[in-house]
C-alpha cells in the first residue's frame, strides 16, 4: 500500500478544507494537490505545495508586468525565448514541494541533485516499515556488456526466479533481524540508529523535496531520459506529467528545447554546414572522435553501428 491509512486520513482532511487565496493559482496543479501518484510497487509522488505558474515566469522576466494588450501567445513566446537562450532565473520564481516515497538506492541517486531542500524520514527516530522494492520480472536484466552502468537482456526462466527469490529472502531476513535487534525478548534492544545498519538498499524511505522549476527541469532532463535507470526514471516521468499540468507553456518549451532538442559542438555544427553545402562528411574528416561521431550520427537519425 503506497499511502498509509494515517497519511490518507491527513490528505482527506486537507482536501476537505479548501481555503480562499489571493495568490496565483495553477488550475492544473490544483488537481494534483495532496493526491498520491503510485510509482513502483510501494512508492508514490504527491504534491504538497507549489508557488507560481507560467505568469510568474513572465512577470519575473519583465520585472514589471501589466496584462495590457498582451496575449497569452506573447507570454508563451517569451517563455520559449527564455528557454531557448538558457535564461534560468525567471524559472526559479516557481517552486514545488513533493512528498516522495522511494527505495533507498533510488534516493541515493536522486540526492546527487544538490539544488533542492530535502527532509528525509529519520530511521534514528522512527522504525522503518517492512516494505522493499522487488522488481517486476520484466525489469530483471543482466549487466550490459557495452555499458558499465546499464542493463542488458532480460533474465528469464530459472535464472529470473532464482534472483527474485534471493531478493525477497534477503530482504525478509534482514528485516527480521532488524526487528529482533530493536526488541530482544522484551528487553531494551539496540538503538534504532544502529539497528538500521544491516537493512538493504531496496527498503523504502520517504522525504519532502522542495525545488525551483529551473533546477527541476535539470533533474527531469537527466532522469526522464531513456538512458536513465528505470527505477528513478519512472519517478521522473510521473513528475513530468505533474509539471505539464502546472506550467503548460514552460513545459512545452522544455519538452521542445531540452527533452526533444540537442546541443551541437562547434565541430558538429561545422559538419552540418558542410553537409548542407553538399560535402561528404565522415568521422575521419570531421575532426570528431569515434564516440563523438556516433552521438552526432544518432542526433541526425543515422545508423552508424
Amino acid at each position: 500500500m503506497p499511502i498509509s491509512q494515517d497519511q490518507q486520513d491527513e490528505i482527506d482532511a486537507l482536501r476537505a478544507r479548501p481555503q480562499p487565496t489571493l495568490r496565483a493559482v495553477s488550475e492544473g496543479m490544483e488537481a494534483h494537490l495532496y493526491r498520491a501518484n503510485p510509482v513502483l510497487d510501494h512508492g508514490f509522488v504527491r504534491v504538497v505545495d507549489y508557488m507560481g505558474d507560467d505568469a510568474a515566469i513572465v512577470q519575473a522576466a519583465r520585472v514589471s508586468y501589466g496584462a495590457g494588450t498582451r496575449h497569452s501567445r506573447d507570454d508563451e513566446g517569451l517563455i520559449r525565448y527564455l528557454m531557448r537562450h538558457w535564461h534560468s532565473t525567471p524559472f526559479e520564481m516557481c517552486e514545488i514541494k513533493l512528498h516522495v516515497k522511494l527505495p533507498v538506492f533510488v534516493a541515493r541517486q536522486w540526492i546527487r541533485h544538490r539544488t533542492a531542500n530535502v527532509n528525509e524520514y529519520s530511521a534514528r527516530y522512527s522504525i522503518l516499515d517492512r516494505e522493499f522494492y522487488i522488481p517486476a520480472p520484466e525489469h530483471l536484466a543482466a549487466q550490459s556488456t557495452v555499458n558499465n552502468q546499464g542493463r542488458g537482456a532480460v533474465l528469464e526462466g530459472d535464472e529470473a526466479a532464482r534472483v527474485l527469490e534471493i531478493l525477497k529472502s534477503d530482504s525478509t531476513r534482514a528485516y527480521d533481524h532488524y526487528e529482533a535487534m530493536l526488541n530482544q525478548d522484551g528487553q531494551q534492544g539496540l538503538a534504532r540508529e544502529l539497528a538500521r545498519m544491516n537493512l538493504p538498499a531496496n527498503i523504502y524511505t520517504q522525504w519532502y523535496w522542495k525545488v525551483d522549476l529551473h533546477n527541476l527541469f535539470h533533474f527531469l532532463r537527466l532522469r526522464a531520459d531513456a538512458h536513465a535507470q528505470y527505477e528513478i526514471r519512472v519517478y521522473a516521468e510521473t513528475i513530468c506529467r505533474i509539471v505539464a499540468d502546472w506550467v503548460p507553456a514552460a513545459w512545452r518549451a522544455f519538452e521542445d528545447y531540452r527533452l526533444g532538442g540537442a546541443t551541437l559542438s562547434a565541430k558538429a555544427l561545422e559538419a552540418v554546414r558542410r553537409m548542407l553545402a553538399g560535402e561528404e562528411v565522415s568521422q575521419e574528416n570531421s575532426g570528431m572522435s569515434k564516440g563523438e561521431w556516433r552521438e552526432f550520427a544518432r542526433v541526425l537519425g543515422r545508423d552508424e553501428s
